[in-house]
This record gives C-alpha cells, sequence and structure tokens, in this order.
C-alpha cells in the first residue's frame, strides 16, 4: 500500500501546496490527504479538535499539523508514536494531544533533532516546510521513528486545559469551543449534561441561550428550540441539537449563526428553559 500523510494547518490555500511539494519530493509515492487548511488563524484548539475529529477516519499513518503561532520560540518539535501505530507530527503546543489519545493515547514521544531529516536550512518562521513535512516524508518511506531524535517525557507534553460545563439548577454554564465553516457554534458539553440541568430535551421545546459581555463585546441573547437536526425548523431559523461528535451545537438552518450573534471562540454561555 502507499503511505500515507495527512496533512492540518492553518496556512491558507498557498502554503500548504510548498510543503506538499517537499512531501513528494522525499516520497514520491506518499497518499498526502489535506485535512483542513482553513483552521482560523492561531487557534489551536480549533485545530486540536479538527484533527481529532479526523484521524480516527484516517488509515494508519504519518499526521502532520501545523498551527504554530509559538514558531522559532522556544516550544519543541515533537513527534508522537500512538498505541494505533501512527506517528503524530507538530509542535508541542497542545495541537496533537486530542488527535493522539483518539488514537489510543502517546506510547512514545521524542523531539524532532535530526537535521539529516529536515531540509538544509531551517527557517525560523517556517516550520511546517523546513522541519515537519520532511521529517514526515522520511517517516512514511520507513525510516525508523527512533531516528527523528530522543525521547521525551510523555508527562512533559503540553495539554490544552480542557473546558467542562457547569451543571447547575435549570441552567447550564458553558462556553464556545469551535465555530465549523458553515457557522455552526459548538458548546462545551453534551445533551446529557443540558438535560441533567434543565429536564427532558423534547424536540421543540423552547430554549433560551445568554451569552454575557466579553472580549469587548456585549450580551447577546438567543431565543431558539431543541431540535434533532436542521430540517426540523425554518430556514434561517436558529436551533440547538447534538452534533456528529455528540456534542452541543448552536446552528441555523442554511445560514450562519456564528456571523449572525457575532459569535467568538472561547465566549461563554448560560443555556436555560425558555
Amino acid at each position: 500500500m502507499r503511505p500515507v500523510i495527512t496533512f492540518l494547518t492553518d496556512f491558507g490555500p498557498a502554503a500548504p501546496a510548498v510543503c506538499r511539494g517537499v512531501m513528494f519530493g522525499i516520497s514520491p509515492d506518499a497518499n498526502v490527504i489535506d485535512i483542513n487548511h482553513q483552521v482560523p488563524r492561531y487557534s489551536i484548539r480549533s485545530g486540536s479538535r479538527s484533527l481529532a475529529f479526523a484521524l480516527q477516519y484516517m488509515p494508519v499513518g504519518v499526521h502532520v499539523a501545523v498551527v504554530d503561532p509559538g514558531v522559532g520560540t522556544e516550544r519543541l518539535p515533537v513527534g508522537l508514536k500512538v498505541e494505533r501505530g501512527d506517528v503524530l507530527i507538530g509542535p508541542d503546543n497542545g495541537l496533537l494531544m486530542a488527535a493522539a489519545d483518539s488514537l489510543g493515547g502517546v506510547v512514545e514521544a521524542r523531539v524532532l533533532e535530526n537535521r539529516e531529516l529536515m531540509l538544509p536550512v531551517i527557517t525560523s518562521s517556517f516550520h511546517g516546510r523546513d522541519l515537519f513535512s520532511p521529517i514526515a516524508a522520511h517517516l512514511a518511506n520507513g525510516v525508523p521513528f527512533e531516528r527523528v531524535g530522543p525521547t521525551m517525557s510523555i508527562d512533559d507534553l503540553v495539554r490544552l486545559p480542557e473546558i467542562r460545563p457547569t451543571v447547575g439548577e435549570g441552567v447550564l454554564d458553558t462556553s464556545i469551543v469551535s465555530i465549523l465553516i458553515f457557522g455552526n457554534v459548538t458548546l462545551a458539553g453534551t445533551p446529557d449534561d443540558l438535560s441533567a440541568a434543565i429536564g427532558e430535551l423534547a424536540p421543540g421545546r423552547s430554549l433560551v441561550i445568554d451569552f454575557p459581555a466579553f472580549d469587548g463585546a456585549g450580551p447577546i441573547q438567543e431565543r431558539t428550540i431543541w431540535e434533532r437536526t436542521f430540517g426540523r425548523v425554518p430556514v434561517g431559523s436558529s436551533l440547538l441539537m447534538s452534533d456528529s461528535e455528540g456534542q452541543l451545537s448552536l446552528a441555523d438552518n442554511q445560514g450562519d449563526a456564528a456571523r449572525r450573534l457575532g459569535l467568538a471562540l472561547d465566549r461563554p454561555a448560560r443555556i436555560r428553559a425558555a
């Protein structure tokens, strides 16, 4: 079988092609699968969620992810070998860990230090091209993982703080953890969390979501309903639902809820019955 390299960045349309060129120059038989290059700029948490969502459906291979606002600083470039047999390549800033957990967890971590596996010149601002892509391609060619660099403690790997909802008396306090390309707003928590706070989530039940003032923006209140899927509400209307990962999601049917309401990542929210 052709070796598999998957690829996720916040680079936009042009720079990923350069990285793919580097990969193919080293491993011309590689099957490079682009996961997402439209991760919101610098949003490690969004990149982490997108990577974890995708990798569980990908073949075993080498997985490159680069959302790296700390590029060129003391943050480490790392390779993570996971229980399933894959290797994840990217910065040690929390980006890789949720995906690694979804593949059985990290069994070996190494700092990427072997200059023989990198491009001849390593710039301070484009490690995706100079470091991560060539190392991934060499691994896809069968270079042993041990050659990338020395081991490091798995316990020392950076993890993003976990965001959890708080179940209160008649309210669920949560926050925005992701905004998808269609403008659907993912909130921390599951339908079970919400039903524990407000009772049974019958289709059509009226709800209120309060977004308090945040980062210079004023408070927002959204009146919506609980439903199973988009087509259960009129076009342009909103609903709160369980998304494909079992998380709470505020969406507009054929619309962009995040843009309409002016919502952004990390904004707190409180959900209650109407």
